[in-house]
């Protein structure tokens, strides 16, 4: 009699057990209950109560009990990935332990400018919190040399864009495909550049892009800058470019270029010296780097702003038309005339 009724209490706990799995897979596959999309941060180590805990507190799950003990059941514990997951409106618990087994994160970005040194480069870097830093507290011959490319200068080596990742990511990845991604660049503008072109290798081509990079902002006139400066070096005229004075500067600028600081000589000052830098002054995107190996068919040696505040410039072949453009520029934005000649 005893037997049986053991018999009979075994039957309904399994009934019951049979009952509850078939709620808890049924539970896993209906809808939930967030009627907008919810985003939640996983710290590193965080356990799948807490997770679930979370996702409850924000309204995106009803039984977070129910979800972890069917869950230990069956050994189907995700692994939780660190990371910003967004959780779509009404997902479904096997929807979220999807997302969460897949690490489906939302991905952090990083902008490099155009334009930038490499020092800029390296601040924004240093400032993204979602980034591991494991080369923060190298200089640049130690960060080029962890790279893989020692002795080389890091200015212009690291393209320009905006790079995601995965929350976590060592800076070092953005270095790689940065440098990567420059290198093909690169690459690809000087396999085709033009002919007649007064640039001895890519090395000179990166440097010379890096100088139309910061004359000027409109892409429709980087050609003409590179054409301006492709006809200085072919007569071996001095380049006169400001921002290579102001790279040269370094700390010491302080936001205006003054007549003394085109007289003080650094290996960056074009005004003292003839033909281009020793290296790149800034981080060049595709439009300069293609200027600067196929510059316009242009005769100028010279250029200045308009002063219509659009950004764009006035090219001259001769100084008698420099000059009387820089004349019509002053008179438009109201300035004495600067002593500084026609460098540009």
């Amino acid at each position: 009699m005893r037997s049986r009724f053991l018999w009979i209490i075994a039957a309904l706990l399994i009934v019951l057990l049979l009952v509850v799995v078939i709620g808890a897979e049924s539970e896993m596959r209906r809808a939930g209950p967030a009627v907008s999309a919810v985003v939640i941060d996983v710290p590193p180590g965080a356990s799948l109560r807490s997770v679930l805990r979370e996702l409850a507190e924000q309204q995106a799950l009803r039984y977070p009990a129910l979800v972890e003990w069917r869950a230990r059941l069956l050994r189907q514990v995700p692994t939780i990935r660190t990371g910003t997951y967004r959780i779509p409106p009404h997902a479904s618990p096997l929807q979220l332990f999807d997302r969460l087994q897949r690490g489906l994160v939302l991905l952090e970005q990083v902008t490099i400018i155009e334009g930038w040194t490499f020092n800029q480069m390296r601040q924004a870097l240093h400032a993204h919190p979602r980034l591991a830093h494991t080369l923060r507290p190298l200089g640049d011959a130690q960060l080029m040399k962890a790279l893989g490319h020692p002795g080389q200068s890091p200015e212009g080596r690291f393209f320009p864009d905006t790079y995601s990742f995965s929350p976590g990511t060592p800076d070092r990845r953005i270095y790689e495909l940065a440098y990567e991604r420059m290198s093909r660049e690169l690459a690809a503008a000087w396999q085709a550049r033009a002919d007649n072109l007064p640039l001895r290798s890519a090395e000179e081509a990166l440097i010379f892009a890096s100088i139309v990079e910061r004359e000027t902002a409109r892409d429709d006139e980087r050609r003409a800058v590179a054409a301006v400066f492709a006809n200085r070096l072919r007569i071996g005229m001095r380049l006169q470019s400001d921002p290579t004075v102001i790279y040269g500067l370094g700390s010491r600028y302080d936001g205006d270029i003054r007549s003394r600081d085109l007289r003080t000589d650094t290996p960056y000052n074009t005004y003292t010296r003839a033909g281009l830098p020793p290296t790149p002054i800034s981080l060049p995107g595709t439009a300069s780097l293609r200027a600067a190996t196929d510059p316009a068919d242009s005769k100028a040696l010279y250029f200045v702003a308009t002063g219509d505040g659009d950004g764009r410039h006035h090219f001259s072949a001769t100084l008698a038309e420099h000059n009387d453009a820089v004349r019509r520029f002053l008179q438009r934005i109201g300035a004495r005339p600067a002593n500084r000649g026609a460098q540009r």
